[in-house]
């Protein structure tokens, strides 16, 4: 399914592929990055603060889930791939209308975000499929690691600008008017991305039934060489981390009272250090194995909720940052190599969009039990025992490691693609399933 090199279209598709990802980039920083910020400017509280960089994100891992049906029924990859875009952008239109007005139903703002997620999921399977089909086998790991390159400044672009933007208007009523210019810009930015997947070729068609969601195939994977462990723990381990993650937006805008420069500095930090760490931590995991780099990620990444009660000066704050950005990336890396790079070619569309849906439910049932203990403990004393939970659950989910069997890493690490920034993780990424190698350069390697 390799597109040949002497395809007359080739390097207008890599054009587009690679607008397509600055722009959707600079619609992740921009835009879906501060709506927990948005819910505390619109006095929903800290609570759907929260809540909503979670409980949107289930439905999106639901909704992606009729893509093949979609894809059967339009006959074609591609157009079920730029309606989602479409549609995504189409999300921030009742946000910026609401913001604009001054008043933001809560069931407007869940729905918005729902539908921001659920149509952006739901171009994953069906993007990874065609995007294969576009780039020559010979070109896809240095054009999708220099496309990466690309995207991760167009999010740190997309953040700093929100970030000056809403600092230039500070706190008053008239910064949801600033939110909706930020919203605005998302929504341009997406319609872009769209034009960019619209201009891409689909030269022959994709045997539809390559794009889909299969239980089966994702529990075949999880019966092979410890990657059932290995998934019991990532699932244990996303759940103890975000008891405490989705909160770090209304702690540092309300108990902290940092400005939104202050917040976005912060944020950006965590990104950048990501970024920054992930070619060195590749090297390490050529030396010492995916399974060692899991485990130094998850023994950094245990304390780090309760390192934010220590001290709350800035410059300590920033120094925490950049350790969360440094763990996050050596964990989510050895993640990529233990788990995804090793899944059988044909069952990797099936495999991501069900561990979609697993990480998802485990991201809103952690967020959940952070959301009980905010609601039933007065003031800061809630977000004390969350840090404190939080870690305590990290350190008794390490255990589940043990057994789990190490792999060797025969390449660069895959690139990645960013789906959103949170300021105690840096980002939530998935891999770019084509540029990961087929099953015949897997076994040579």
């Amino acid at each position: 399914m390799d597109a040949s090199p002497t395809h007359p279209n080739l390097r207008r598709d890599l054009r587009a592929i690679v607008g397509d990802g600055i722009a959707f980039s600079v619609m992740v920083g921009i835009g879906e990055a501060y709506l927990p910020a948005f819910a505390l400017a619109a006095g929903l509280g800290e609570l759907t603060s929260g809540l909503i960089s979670t409980l949107p994100m289930l439905a999106g891992a639901v909704f992606q889930l009729v893509t093949p049906a979609a894809c059967r029924r339009l006959g074609s990859h591609r157009r079920w791939v730029v309606l989602c875009a479409v549609l995504q952008a189409a999300s921030f239109v009742p946000l910026i209308a609401a913001a604009l007005v001054g008043t933001v139903p809560l069931s407007l703002l869940y729905l918005s975000a729902a539908a921001y997620w659920g149509f952006g999921m739901a171009t994953s399977p069906a993007w990874n499929t065609w995007v294969g089909t576009l780039v020559p086998a010979s070109q896809r790991a240095r054009f999708f690691a220099a496309r990466t390159r690309a995207c991760q400044a167009a999010v740190l672009v997309g953040l700093l600008a929100g970030g000056l933007l809403l600092e230039t208007d500070g706190r008053g009523r008239d910064s949801l008017v600033v939110f909706a210019g930020l919203f605005g810009v998302g929504a341009l930015a997406r319609l872009l991305s769209a034009r960019f997947l619209a201009r891409q070729s689909e030269p022959r068609p994709i045997p539809l039934g390559v794009t889909r969601a299969s239980p089966r195939a994702f529990l075949a994977h999880g019966r092979e060489g410890g990657h059932g462990r290995l998934l019991l723990f990532l699932l244990a381990f996303q759940l103890s981390v975000w008891i405490a993650a989705a909160w770090f937006t209304p702690y540092m805008l309300r108990v902290l009272g940092l400005s939104y420069l202050e917040f976005t500095i912060l944020t950006g930090v965590a990104f950048l250090a990501r970024v920054v760490a992930l070619p060195l931590l590749g090297r390490l995991a050529h030396r010492a194995g995916p399974r060692q780099l899991l485990w130094l990620g998850g023994l950094g990444i245990v304390p780090l909720p309760s390192l934010w009660l220590v001290s709350d000066a800035y410059a300590w704050l920033v120094v925490l940052q950049m350790l969360s950005g440094v763990a996050w990336a050596a964990f989510e890396l050895a993640t990529l190599l233990s788990f995804f790079e090793h899944i059988p070619e044909a069952s990797r569309t099936s495999v991501l969009s069900m561990y979609n849906l697993a990480n998802a439910a485990a991201l809103v049932g952690g967020s959940l039990i952070g959301a009980h203990l905010i609601d039933s403990l007065p003031g800061e004393g809630a977000y004390v025992a969350v840090f404190l939970l939080s870690s305590a659950a990290r350190v008794l989910a390490l255990p589940l490691l043990r057994g789990v069997p190490d792999v060797a890493v025969s390449g660069p690490p895959p690139p990645l693609r960013e789906l959103s920034v949170r300021p105690s993780v840096g980002a939530i990424e998935r891999p770019i399933l084509a540029a990961l190698p087929d099953d015949d350069e897997r076994t040579a390697g």
